[in-house]
């Protein structure tokens, strides 16, 4: 049951941890307020295995003309501070009690009031602002975090993954995209990697295919370059390039979550190793590494990590993705080229395209097969809002490649892929597909009978 409630909160000074001030913008002092969230015990991929990211607590301070304070008091925990695009609203996780799950509130600036957003007896986490007065957030299942999006009153909520696990929201992209983290291969495995999907839940797909290292706390700087963290180096997503391009920072672990300053500096959650805590440094790109003042501290705390920055200024808007989706019980995919790989092209043509997707208890079931040209394409219907994934095979049904993770197609979304896990730079020329030639009726890969079959406990499933 979600609800909205309005109660009133004061915030009261603490301790003064900053090394430096904030009264100019410059390299080493950002002018603008800092939102932190300081904890005794930060695991960054928690939530990624479904468990607690601040298993002792957490509290959000708000960093103001070099002077700490708690950003909001009665709350035994809160985290996750996104500021609105127009800087006088901020997005968080809190619990009000012990015991309480995590929920979403939004607090006004000016005058400190709190409205909830989202209550429910699981936890919600890591809230963002969606342009049109909407959020996006992670909700707890049996099966781990989803996303969900929401109106601002909590309203109308819809599902936007549709995984056997979690799937954490990282940034809103200045597209209207919503960049995500989720174990790679998508919905199977443990190496945490960055996707992106559309604000109603369309177009599911990988940042870049470049996969194999651990990349978390994904954020877009103003130059539309996106800058994440493997841990203990720094790299980006750059748009002329289709793999990862790395970045020389100091020598340090990094948490993720880097928040740009006016100036072009970083604003950086970094510890010198596992068994320190972290503290908020801001760190200037390009500068030369020689100097021990490359990383400067901003706020550090005995006994505590600082994490998650947020600046409290205005910001461009997204741009507002407008939905094509149909009310339909199904989707419908074109696959340009199935022979086409990133892991090395298709000697032999595959005759076959399979589809599996999973039942209510989490079983495999094949939905069934279709033909595929001798050109690659392939055209079919699937389920809408289930996992799914495609195996190519040969034609006595032997697998020559298959997809190891899962993906989703939303209700009535129309899509194309260039081939079997690639990228635009590797999309096949422009002609007429030969399915298209001889129908333009996809084959239904649907499953409804094998789904019924398989539920029922008769044959169909595997």
């Amino acid at each position: 049951m979600r609800v909205m409630a309005r109660v009133i909160a004061i915030a009261a000074p603490c301790a003064l941890l900053l090394v430096c001030g904030f009264t100019t913008e410059s390299a080493q002092s950002p002018a603008a307020d800092i939102i932190v969230t300081a904890a005794p015990v930060y695991e960054p991929l928690a939530a990624l295995r479904g468990e607690e990211r601040f298993p002792k607590g957490a509290q959000l301070l708000l960093v103001h003309q070099g002077m700490t304070e708690p950003l909001v008091t009665g709350f035994v925990a809160t985290a996750d501070a996104n500021v609105s695009f127009d800087a006088k609203t901020v997005l968080f996780a809190g619990k009000r009690s012990e015991g309480d799950p995590w929920q979403i509130w939004e607090l006004t600036l000016a005058d400190h009031s709190l409205h909830k957003i989202v209550a429910d007896a699981s936890d919600a986490i890591r809230p963002l602002y969606l342009p049109g007065g909407r959020l996006v957030y992670a909700h707890r299942t049996d099966k781990g975090y989803r996303l969900e999006e929401a109106p601002l009153d909590g309203s109308a909520v819809q599902v936007l993954s549709y995984l056997p696990a979690s799937a954490i929201p990282a940034f809103v992209l200045k597209d209207g995209r919503i960049l995500f983290e989720a174990g790679f291969p998508l919905g199977s495995g443990a190496t945490p990697e960055l996707f992106l999907v559309y604000s109603d839940g369309s177009g599911v797909e990988s940042y870049r295919c470049d996969h194999g290292t651990a990349r978390w706390g994904g954020s877009q700087l103003t130059s539309g370059d996106v800058v994440f963290t493997h841990g203990a180096t720094v790299a980006k997503f750059t748009s002329p390039l289709a793999k990862e391009e790395s970045i020389v920072t100091p020598r340090a672990e990094y948490a993720g979550a880097i928040a740009e300053t006016t100036s072009g500096a970083w604003l950086m959650s970094t510890r010198p190793s596992a068994g320190a805590h972290y503290a908020l440094k801001l760190w200037k790109p390009n500068t030369s590494l020689s100097r021990a003042e490359a990383l400067t501290t901003l706020l550090a705390q005995s006994g505590e990590d600082i994490v998650e920055p947020a600046l409290v200024a205005t910001r461009t808007t997204p741009k507002r993705h407008p939905s094509g989706l149909h009310d339909w019980s199904y989707a419908n995919l074109l696959a340009l080229d199935a022979r086409l790989s990133r892991e090395g092209d298709l000697r032999v043509a595959p005759a076959l395209v399979r589809l599996e997707t999973q039942d209510a208890q989490g079983r495999t079931v094949v939905t069934g097969t279709a033909p595929v040209e001798a050109d690659g394409s392939f055209f079919v219907q699937t389920p809408a809002d289930k996992p799914i994934r495609f195996a190519l095979l040969d034609a006595k049904g032997a697998v020559l490649r298959q997809e190891h993770g899962w993906f989703w197609i939303r209700r009535g979304e129309q899509r194309y892929c260039a081939g079997c896990h690639t990228g635009p730079e590797r999309t096949s020329e422009n002609r007429l597909p030969t399915v298209l030639q001889h129908t333009t009726t996809p084959a239904d890969l649907t499953g409804v009978k094998e789904l019924r079959e398989a539920q029922h406990g008769t044959p169909g499933g595997n």
